[in-house]
This record gives structure tokens, sequence and C-alpha cells, in this order.
């Protein structure tokens, strides 16, 4: 199997066709791919060098990211995990996959070629309620309190990490959140690996990943489901990380609202049928701030009204933690259209 930077060298050899496939909103400009974003946004902020000693590198100035064009197809497809966007890669360059199964347990690392998707779905089949479990306590001990009420978080008591840097793979509890379509089919999960003597996340290099098709889908949170599923939903909120969201969930448990676990994924989110005021709650950082503007710039060509939350620390959780609800309700009330705040906030 090729390494990682043997798949990049492949890529490179090619970026201009790389650029056409994955960033389609773009244009060449001499010895430059320009285009918006990772997320295939239009604009002039990323470039990416398609020939000489830096083909294939990549820089967006606005948001200060950087990277391969292997960092660039795992962004622009929403993967995480390196087995993923290796089997996009591979794809792509028209390359076989690797003859052998790889190692594993079947609830993380089932056969090779098996879409990311199916083993998404899969593995939310094997988890339990969240109610009174390992994950339930870390949530509480993040401040946030409702979480059980969410059929879209769930245990795992024993789930597969792989480190990526030696292949070993080890098993620890996870919190498991199901990233879902605007129809509530399961795209893909994501698992917040806890450490089993309760004492936080688990003491990993990247306690937290993602498992199949985040791009334009999310975590969903009193949304409709089922046969509701392109039921009008005229008022969301919209952000980046799963606590964060939950924590606006937490002072507000009647509003529908999506986490899209990456401030690039908050850009793409696909908005919901009959919306009619967005809240944008990104982290107070430049990637938050970017993807602010983007997903509000999308949101306005579609004739809905962005509306952007902001929190008063580093992002709503650390609000939540450190402030308190009261506090946080009432930062909200200020920045809610009225209807919203009467519908949404307590008195």
């Amino acid at each position: 199997m090729l390494s990682a930077s043997q798949l990049a060298d492949r890529l490179a050899r090619d970026a201009e066709a790389v650029c056409r496939h994955y960033l389609s909103a773009g244009h060449r400009a001499g010895n430059y791919w320009i285009v918006g974003d990772v997320a295939n946004s239009k604009g002039k902020s990323l470039y990416v060098h398609l020939s000489g000693p830096r083909a294939g590198r990549w820089t967006d100035a606005a948001t200060s990211q950087y990277g391969d064009l292997l960092d660039l197809v795992r962004e622009a497809c929403g993967l995480v995990d390196f087995r993923d966007v290796a089997d996009e890669v591979r794809r792509f360059l028209s390359l076989p996959n690797p003859a052998s199964a790889r190692t594993g347990d079947a609830d993380t690392d089932p056969p090779v070629g098996r879409p990311a998707g199916v083993r998404a779905r899969r593995l939310f089949r094997m988890t339990q309620p969240l109610i009174g479990t390992l994950a339930d306590s870390y949530l509480r001990e993040r401040g946030v309190l409702r979480a059980p009420l969410h059929p879209a978080l769930r245990f795992h008591p024993s789930c597969y990490y792989r480190d990526l840097a030696t292949g070993r793979t080890h098993r620890y509890p996870a919190l498991i959140a199901a990233v879902t379509d605007p129809s509530g089919a399961i795209t893909g999960v994501h698992r917040t690996w806890l450490d089993p003597g309760g004492d936080g996340k688990a003491k990993v290099d990247d306690p937290r990943r993602a498992l199949g098709r985040l791009l334009g889908n999310a975590v969903r949170f009193r949304f409709p489901h089922n046969a509701l599923a392109h039921a009008p939903v005229p008022v969301t909120v919209a952000g980046e990380g799963l606590e964060s969201i939950l924590s606006l969930a937490h002072v507000m448990p009647g509003m529908p609202m999506v986490a899209a676990l990456t401030a690039n994924h908050l850009a793409a989110f696909r908005l919901p049928d009959g919306c009619q005021r967005l809240y944008i709650a990104a982290d107070a950082d430049a990637a938050g701030r970017h993807s602010s503007e983007v997903l509000s710039r999308r949101a306005q060509s579609l004739g809905i009204l962005p509306l952007v939350l902001a929190p008063e620390l580093g992002d709503f959780n650390e609000d939540l933690r450190r402030l308190g609800p009261e506090r946080l309700t009432v930062h909200l009330r200020a920045q809610l259209a009225p209807e919203d705040a009467q519908a949404f906030l307590p008195t």
C-alpha cells in the first residue's frame, strides 16, 4: 500500500487535474489554481501550485490553512480518517486497493472496499443509549445536562481507535454522534474517545475523528425525522463543534440545531428546506469567522436571513461552563430576533 507521501506525490504529478475535479469552481491563472476555499466556493483566497518544486502545495490566505493535495482531497470530500482519504485518492488515480484486509475490529475496520457510510451506519447500530454511561458523565462535566434526550447521540463501550502513526489499535469507550443528510439518513458518525477512568477525553493524539460523508451534512438536534423529514425548518442554528452546539441546545432546547463539526464543513452545510432565519454559531477564531462569512453569503443568495451568534469567550461551551447558563441566556437574548427569543429562551 502506498504511503501518504507517495499518494501526495502521485497527485502532484497532475495537480491541475486534481484541482479541476475537486475544486471545479476555480480556474487556472498562470502556475496557480485559484478558488475561494477547500469547500469549492467561488473566490480567490486559496491558491494551488500546479508545477515546479512546490507542485500540489496550497495555501488559503483567508484562513491560513495550507497543505498538500492529500489534505485538499480530505477537506474537499469531508473526510477525516486517513483510510477514507487514501481510498478516495486511489479511486481518483485508478489505483487498485490493497489485496489484504487491514487489521482491526469489525465495528470500525471492516473489509477494504466497503463504503465509509456503510461502516458508519454499522457502528451506530452497535451503540447503546447515552443515559447513565461514561459519555453522559463526560458531557455533564462539560455543563451539558440534556444530552441523553438527543437520539443522535449514543455510547460505544469499546470502540476501536487506530494510531495513524504506528498502525496499532486500541479500545476506548466513545461518544458517538450520527451525521445525517436532510432526509435523516445516516451518512457518517463522529467519535469522541473517552478516558476509561472518567478523566475527560482519551489520552491519544486525536481523540475526535469522523467517519463517512460530512460535506453538506451534520449532526442534527430537534429536526423532523422519518415521514416529516422534508417538513420546513423556518429557524435553525448551525455551528461547528458538537459540545458548542449542545451548549446552545442546553439553554434553547426547542430550537433546531446542527453541528457541522469543523469550520470548513460549516461553510459547506446544506441549508434545510423552508429556512427563513439561519443563526450561525461559529467559534471566535479566524476559521470560524471565515466559515460564517461563506455560509452567510450562501444563505443570502437563497433568500435566507443570516444572523451571527457570537460567544463571549472562545466558544459557547466555554461560555456555559465558565459564565453559567443564566448569563449565556441573557447574552443570547440580545442576539436573537425578538420572536425567536420569546419562542426558544426561558423567561
